[in-house]
């Protein structure tokens, strides 16, 4: 049906539904209810590629493209969003930045290890006080009289995986006078003195997935250890982010087609008033609806993931298409696992299914890597080109 899904595309998949089942599936309900973070499981997912699939072999990754990488973290995050949001922010949000923007010495230093499962990789662009508004952001990096290192004081929060990551792509004021011009990225080594780690936030879902603030306090980061030039850091974390959307809206996806499939099946089991409940019309119109919505979603999903491939050739952006993937995937992955509960009635609410735990996963990807709220304003604006 499509045909730039290739045989090596379909092996891939076929890798990630084969491991989620085996070795995620498992465990997925124990994490979740514990909050442990697995890490067992992410270094044998690094072992097997994927925690980079679009980097280059010489980096340590698989080298293939978007579609690939679609696809795999699609079939993990059907099996768990937790292990889905590890994958994503190693992949997009760390390794990407780093592939467009980092030197030679970035890539060898920093890129090898995370995409291998050795190390974990994060990225930190919010604040307590500036989510979506980077311009107001409080932490600073002065360069020091040596123009040796960056000294870099303030607080991040809401940092993926930061409990355990060895490395974060972090963004910082290097000049509050020009506000969002004024942003510089950095890659920051979480072992060195001036680095510490606040309370792992109670997360509502993706539980197993770590989630703490970070603090530094005349924390030391060489010069070299900057993505691309001085108040280039804005334009870096949309480009991360247009990459991280699609990353995103795949684990939404998957929580959906999780969460459907298990309505599906529930639907042609269950009885009640002497048929099954997949007879009654109700209960095929929410049916039919999901199936719609999660068709609808993974065409957009492919659009964007097209124009990310598209745009390494011609340089263009690809923001449109990943907010559009990004806000229908994730409005869809809420509604369907919103239904599922509902069909699934006393048992959907029950610790004993999944089900409870696709609908708490599925919020966040309403939330993180830009709101809905954002996203509309994203494609608003990229519609009309009034700001």
């Amino acid at each position: 049906m499509f045909d730039f899904i290739t045989e090596e595309h379909r092996m891939i998949q076929q890798a990630a539904r084969d491991f989620a089942r085996k070795e995620i599936a498992p465990i997925a309900a124990h994490h979740d209810e514990t909050g442990e973070f697995p890490i067992d499981t992410i270094r044998k997912m690094g072992e097997l590629g994927f925690m980079g699939i679009e980097v280059p072999e010489e980096y340590g990754g698989v080298g293939m493209d978007t579609i690939a990488y679609v696809l795999a973290l699609i079939e993990i995050s059907k099996v768990d969003a937790s292990h889905g949001t590890i994958m994503s922010v190693n992949n997009s949000l760390f390794a990407n930045g780093i592939i467009k923007y980092g030197s030679e010495h970035l890539k060898q230093t920093y890129l090898v290890p995370v995409v291998t499962g050795e190390a974990i990789g994060a990225y930190s662009l919010t604040e307590p006080m500036s989510g979506s508004d980077a311009g107001n952001m409080k932490t600073r990096a002065v360069l020091n009289d040596a123009g040796t290192h960056y000294v870099i004081n303030g607080v991040k929060s809401w940092v993926t995986s930061a409990p355990y990551a060895d490395y974060i792509v972090l963004f910082a004021m290097t000049d509050p006078e020009k506000k969002h011009r004024g942003v510089s990225a950095f890659l920051i080594e979480t072992d060195e003195p001036g680095f510490s780690r606040g309370k792992t936030e109670p997360k509502l879902g993706i539980r197993a997935s770590a989630t703490s603030e970070i603090h530094f306090d005349n924390y030391e980061c060489p010069v070299e250890n900057r993505l691309g030039e001085e108040g280039q850091g804005f334009k870096i974390a949309m480009s991360v982010l247009d990459a991280g959307r699609i990353g995103i809206a795949s684990q939404a996806l998957g929580i959906a087609e999780a969460a459907m499939e298990a309505s599906i099946a529930y639907s042609k089991e269950r009885e009640a008033f002497g048929k099954k409940i997949g007879q009654f019309q109700m209960i095929q119109q929410k049916l039919a609806d999901m199936k719609t919505r999660v068709e609808a979603s993974r065409l957009l999903i492919y659009q964007a993931a097209l124009a990310k491939m598209a745009s390494r050739e011609t340089g263009a952006r690809y923001t449109m298409e990943s907010s559009m993937a990004k806000l229908f995937a994730s409005e869809t992955a809420m509604w369907v696992t919103t239904q599922a509960v509902q069909i699934h009635g006393g048992m959907g609410y029950s610790k004993e299914l999944p089900l409870e735990r696709y609908f708490r996963d599925a919020k966040i990807t309403e939330i993180y890597e830009g709101t809905s709220e954002i996203q509309r304003m994203v494609i608003a604006r990229g519609l009309t080109g009034l700001h």
